[in-house]
Parts: C-alpha cells; structure tokens; sequence
C-alpha cells in the first residue's frame, strides 16, 4: 500500500513505536524479527511479507528513527539487521583527538550509510514510504521538539508552503537529525526555505519513547487524521532499547557537583520522560504486556484507568539491563556495561541476546482481533 491507501483503508489501524537508544537498537530489531515472523506465519503470507504490509504508521526516535525509516522503506527485519551487523562500526567513527572535546564520533560516515540505504535525494514526502512515518528530533535553534511526519494532511506539509513544506526535506537528513545525540555526535544543520535550524537528538525531548505521541498524532484533530481511537480499532506496540537505572544507595551529598550532575541529569531526565509515555499508554491503552514500571504502579496490566473502554490496545516489549534485568531473561553470563552503554559496538552480539531474549514476550495473543 502506498501512504495515500493506507489513509484510506478500512479495517482497525495498527501502531509502532520504536525507542532510542544507539547500538542498543539491535534489541528492537531482534523483538521486531520475532514479530515479522509471528505475523507472517499468522496471515499465511511468503518472504515478501514486510512489516510495512501490516503497520500503518510507524514511530521512531534516534536509532528508533533509522528502524522505522527502513520499516517505512519496505525492508524486511533481515536486510534492517544486516545494516546494523555491517554498519554499527562506521556509525561509532571516533572522532579526532581535538574534537573529542565536543563530541566523540565523526557523522561523515553515519551521513554516507543513511544515503546509501534511503537515497540521498529521497524525501520525507517520497512514494517510497509506505507506511505513515514520524520521528522525533529537537530543533536546538528554536528550543523546541520536532515531532515530523509524512502525513500528507499535516499543516506544514501542505504544498502551499512551497518549498518550506516539510515534504520537500531529505529523508536521510532528518533521520540523520534524530540520531545527533549531543556529546556523542555533532549537531545536523537542515535548511527549510530560507532558515536554517540546528538539530539534535530527538531523545533529549520528552519522546526518547515516542509512542504516546504517536497516538495523539494518529488520532487528535490538529494532525488531521483523526483515526478512530478504541481497544479494538487500534493496535499501540511500543518496543524499548532496555533501561539502565544507576541506583547509588552510597550516594553522598557534596559528591553531586558540576561534573555529577551535567552526567547524570539527562539520563535522569530521559528515563523519567520514558517511563511518563510508558504509563500514559498503558493508563489510557488496554495493556497486554509490559514490565513493571515502578514498585508502585506495577504493570497496570488489566488495570483500571480515567477512561472506559481503553482508547487502543498496547503492548510493551523492553528490558532492565541490570544484572538482576539480565538474570530475569536467563543471561547471567552477559556483564551489565557490556549493554549498557549507546556505543556498545563491541558487544553488539550480546545485544541480539538480550533482544531474543525479550522477543520470547511476543504472544500471537498481543496481535488477537488485529490479525486482517
């Protein structure tokens, strides 16, 4: 289908929403390979099933972004991994020694594979898309989150802007933009008509998880698609790149100087901002799978909320990357840094472990009443 048939195609709509997160992407493309082959096995379809045959519209921050761009593009999970397995090194080029003091990787690299895999005059509103796409990124220069899609309909995307519009800007560029994350790559210069903005990585927003914003953009009027927002009319699946919460129980006051804090704030931030998308979906979604978000709240599964019926049903697959995360998935022999960290290149076969681990959650049941 092209994006115009899925706009207009009957039947209840399906979601995706893919997490940043680095190299750490390899476990949202192992939870999304164990999809593409429950799905294919369940609609009784060959090897030229994609998961752009079945999601309608697709979401992705940072490396959430290149996954659902390739998802988009009409590239099965296979091709999707091989570009991880072949370009991870290149995408973690590190930078000269001078410049290591603003970021630790050169883009020029990065840059050359987005080209290579999307094409380099391919644009956001290109015909090879063949799903909705979104992705976030923070346009520095405007202090302010772009949430971009393709949707034809949206306010910016309209041809009237000429070329102002949206549509008009380069495929590779914008997913390039999500990925800037700040210390590890340089920041993305795009030009919209006369201006020129500065971006960075779409995971220092609120959306690092972008799937609650992915439901208002389906679904709320000023995005001007207004899909129907019911339990059994829309599917949510969200997939995570694993957490990795640094408790210190040993954690001193006059220890949380300068240098403390410009470390830590922004993981605090984004797992705290995580996790606010994580409970929104699963507090205003039907939750059918999902680890505890806090001792807290648990996982809300079969939970009560502030609406009834639930506006769609929602299905979460991540994992803690603690060693007692690890242990609960039957890896007790993978060491906690080794997966941690965004630029795990080195480990990026213990990556796909964790991943196949995770995706052993995936149920035929998550996808039932959504299965035409």
């Amino acid at each position: 289908m092209s994006v115009h048939e899925k706009a207009n195609k009957i039947g209840p709509r399906k979601l995706l929403a893919l997490d940043g997160g680095g190299i750490r992407g390899m476990i949202t493309v192992e939870v999304l390979a164990e999809i593409e082959k429950l799905l294919q096995s369940q609609l009784g379809r060959d090897n030229s099933f994609v998961l752009a045959d079945y999601f309608d519209y697709v979401a992705g921050t940072s490396t959430g972004a290149i996954i659902a761009t390739c998802i988009s593009l009409g590239m099965r999970v296979d091709d999707i991994r091989q570009f991880y397995l072949n370009s991870g090194p290149a995408m973690f080029d590190k930078a000269s020694f001078l410049r290591r003091f603003r970021y630790k990787f050169e883009d020029e690299r990065l840059a050359a594979q987005l080209k290579d895999v999307m094409g380099p005059d391919t644009t956001l509103g290109s015909d090879k898309l063949k799903t909705f796409l979104m992705m976030v990124m923070r346009n520095a220069t405007t202090d302010s989150p772009w949430p971009l899609s393709n949707n034809p309909a949206a306010k910016y995307n309209s041809e009237r802007y000429g070329d102002q519009s949206n549509l008009h800007l380069p495929l590779w560029q914008l997913v390039r933009a999500s990925t800037a994350a700040p210390t590890y790559f340089p920041p993305e210069v795009i030009s919209v008509g006369r201006h020129q903005f500065t971006f960075v990585d779409g995971g220092i927003t609120m959306y690092n998880n972008p799937a609650f914003q992915l439901f208002l953009m389906a679904t709320t009027e000023p995005y001007k698609l207004c899909w129907e927002a019911r339990e059994d009319k829309m599917l949510l699946i969200s997939i995570g790149t694993g957490t990795s919460p640094q408790a210190n129980a040993d954690l001193a006051p006059d220890q949380m100087n300068l240098l403390y804090n410009a470390g830590s704030i922004p993981s605090a931030l984004m797992f705290a901002a995580l996790n606010e998308q994580d409970q929104l979906c699963r507090t205003f979604g039907k939750c059918l799978v999902g680890d505890p978000i806090d001792r807290e709240v648990g996982d809300l599964i079969g939970g009560c909320g502030p609406v009834s019926p639930k506006l769609f049903t929602y299905a979460r697959y991540n994992a803690e990357l603690s060693y007692e995360g690890l242990l609960a998935l039957g890896l007790e022999g993978i060491k906690p840094e080794n997966v941690q960290q965004l630029d795990s290149v080195a480990h990026i076969s213990e990556l796909q472990q964790v991943g196949q681990a995770v995706a052993k959650k995936v149920s035929v049941s998550h996808f039932a009443g959504f299965l035409q």
